[in-house]
């Protein structure tokens, strides 16, 4: 079996990569620190012959770099990150420890271990929000300008410079992944689309920011996974690469269409679940849009997943898994977040 790394392999993104690569018969090694949203969920369909968990932080350097050296991995690929932007706002300093300092201290376990002739592959796994607000008629492009709004996406900014910096400077073989909105199975309740479904779920108004006309690129999790695979395989090094759907959503007309799903799928829609506009976020990005085409035309890469289906599907799956979000204390998801300025 091909040894890779995940880091954060615990969450949304990580969980679902892992469980894909297993089935790609790959050993997988994750790092991760569990916290509030890591879910070891489903565990129970790994076990000791393809898979190792290791309980710890991405700064802890010396311990990285001794994992590494054990297991000479073919790849890693870093999804170890702070990720919500309303916790950003109220909170960034994480987000600097995690998501710079952390890929700082990767990096540098890297370099040391070129002289020892251990050169794995780094897939770092960054966002379109780095490229900032974008007009209706535009899609942000590779060579686009970065102009990140909030503490998250400004945090993933620095550490894409970073990881280019020490591409060039070290010759190290790495390539980035600039992704559109992820959904599917195992995203905590914080974000848009989970949140949505749990608290139709449990009777619960639909909080929208504004009114509404916000506007995300939506591709689901597992076209994600078969994009990062692409990337370690025919990935070119020093390069960055957008991988969107191509499929814009204003987030109003996504909550509808949520709902409409769950009616169809005759789930019991109580009284409470309605749609009520909230105070908009401090900064909150108009529109992000992807252009994709570099991973179509130079790596053969495009997204499979229809979204209409994909979105039923995901909400099937949190219907079929209520233990998932019950795994979850509410306070950590449920209260309103990135107005205290």
């Amino acid at each position: 079996m091909k040894k890779v790394i995940v880091t954060g392999g615990s969450g949304f993104i990580g969980t679902n990569l892992i469980n894909f690569l297993i089935k790609k018969k790959y050993f997988v090694i994750n790092i991760d620190k569990l916290t509030y949203s890591s879910n070891e969920y489903d565990n129970s369909k790994r076990n000791s012959k393809n898979y190792k968990l290791y309980r710890l932080d991405i700064n802890n350097k010396s311990k990285i770099t001794r994992i590494i050296k054990i297991y000479k991995p073919k790849a890693i690929f870093n999804l170890a990150a702070e990720t919500h932007v309303d916790r950003s706002i109220d909170g960034p300093k994480k987000f600097i420890q995690t998501n710079i300092n952390g890929t700082f201290n990767l990096l540098e376990s890297l370099r040391y271990l070129k002289r020892k002739k251990i050169t794995p592959k780094l897939i770092h796994i960054s966002t379109d929000e780095v490229y900032g607000d974008i007009k209706n008629n535009l899609r942000s492009k590779e060579n686009s300008k970065y102009e990140p709004s909030s503490p998250y996406s400004a945090s993933k900014a620095s550490a894409d410079h970073l990881v280019k910096s020490y591409c060039r400077t070290y010759n190290l073989n790495i390539v980035i992944s600039n992704c559109c909105n992820n959904y599917g199975p195992y995203q905590f309740p914080e974000k848009l689309i989970p949140k949505m479904i749990s608290n139709i779920l449990n009777n619960k108004s639909l909080p929208i920011y504004a009114r509404g006309k916000n506007s995300r690129e939506w591709i689901h999790v597992l076209d994600h996974c078969e994009a990062l695979l692409t990337l370690y395989l025919k990935g070119k090094s020093g390069e960055s690469y957008n991988v969107g759907s191509g499929k814009n959503m204003k987030n109003l007309d996504l909550v509808k269409k949520i709902l409409k799903i769950s009616n169809n799928l005759d789930l019991t829609i109580g009284n409470k679940v309605r749609i009520k506009f909230v105070k908009d976020r401090p900064g909150h990005d108009f529109r992000y849009a992807l252009n994709s085409k570099k991973m179509s035309t130079k790596l053969k890469w495009r997204p499979k997943i229809n979204f209409e289906e994909g979105l039923k599907n995901t909400i099937k799956w949190y219907v079929e898994n209520e233990k998932f979000l019950k795994k979850f204390s509410k306070k950590s998801y449920e209260k309103r977040l990135g107005l205290n300025l």
